[in-house]
């Protein structure tokens, strides 16, 4: 197996997690009912999760196909190059719309558990970005779809001569992030302040649960968490702009592999302290129950190994 295979396991579960959120987000907003909303928030948040190994394992497959190589053949001649290169753009757009679907499907969740119900505003947002991720996520696996079907290959020919020539997206932002090195250095720096918040509320809530600093209360805790996600974002989308620039630098790299299983392990137990009633229920002078030390001890290994793995990727896994 390689992650061709785990590209193929994957690239399903955005656009059906879509229909299902959707569906579940509806049904809430029809029946009024706070569960159902919840539920089709923690879906987003989910699929946004899932769309970063589903998107980044495709350019494995591309490299399978196309030996990696931006001018290389493909290894099969009745597959156009130009229609992967499409799809790969039609994918990062998906990505972008996804995971500010998610961001908001979190902040919901962050503020339900504040407010006790969910915010409008926020709502409104979750469902115009759920709407245009599914049109999005719906084009990008029908591009998909069309590159290995036979029985439609006479017909995209045409097309795919067409497209002979174009930069497709995600080469135009690669190419502007490898020519512009103002980019690169800006990533980077930005990249070290997102680690800082992430690392830093991060080990505020894990030694608060393990029994450190016993006089704050996690509802005083809770609110510094949308820190923490902002710089998780700001790690994500300089780390996607490092990913597009040199994609064949990672997806042959078993270093980052691990660092994106650490990165969707830890996701989840931002999730526990954000929505559970375990951790919320901890007052001033409390012990944490079991469970919610038990998460606090993985998230503070989990986050700890994104950060060894990170900075070990040119040595252990032999890349740049």
């Amino acid at each position: 197996m390689n992650l061709a295979h785990i590209h193929l396991l994957l690239n399903h579960f955005p656009t059906v997690g879509m229909i299902i959120g959707i569906g579940l987000f509806l049904l809430g907003l029809a029946g009024k009912s706070e569960d159902l909303k919840r539920a089709s928030l923690v879906v987003f948040l989910g699929i946004a999760l899932l769309a970063l190994p589903t998107y980044m394992s495709g350019n494995a497959a591309q490299e399978v196909i196309c030996k990696g190589q931006p001018k290389a053949p493909c290894t099969d001649p009745g597959v156009s190059k130009a229609l992967i290169e499409k799809h790969e753009g039609a994918a990062l757009l998906a990505l972008v719309f996804m995971e500010l679907t998610g961001a908001f499907a979190w902040l919901g969740l962050w503020k339900s558990r504040r407010a006790g119900r969910f915010p409008s505003a926020v709502l409104a947002a979750v469902g115009l970005f759920s709407v245009a991720t599914f049109g999005l996520m719906s084009q990008a696996a029908n591009i998909g779809g069309e590159i290995r079907h036979p029985e439609i290959r006479e017909a995209l020919k045409a097309e795919a001569a067409q497209m002979e020539g174009q930069v497709p997206l995600g080469r135009a932002v690669g190419t502007f992030v490898i020519a512009k090195t103002w980019v690169w250095a800006t990533c980077e720096t930005l990249h070290f302040v997102g680690l800082c918040l992430l690392f830093g509320i991060a080990s505020f809530v894990d030694l608060r649960m393990l029994g450190l600093m016993k006089g704050i209360s996690f509802h005083a805790l809770h609110r510094m968490l949308p820190w923490g996600v902002l710089g998780f974002g700001i790690n994500m989308i300089t780390g996607m702009f490092f990913f597009v620039a040199a994609y064949d630098q990672y997806t042959t790299n078993t270093v980052f592999q691990w660092k994106l299983v650490l990165m969707m392990l830890a996701g989840l137990n931002v999730l526990y302290f954000t929505i559970f009633d375990e951790p919320w229920e901890v007052e001033a002078g409390d012990n944490a129950p079991p469970m919610a030390k038990f998460v606090a001890a993985s998230a503070f290994v989990l986050v700890i190994g994104v950060i060894f793995c990170g900075r070990m990727l040119p040595f252990l896994g032999k890349a740049f």
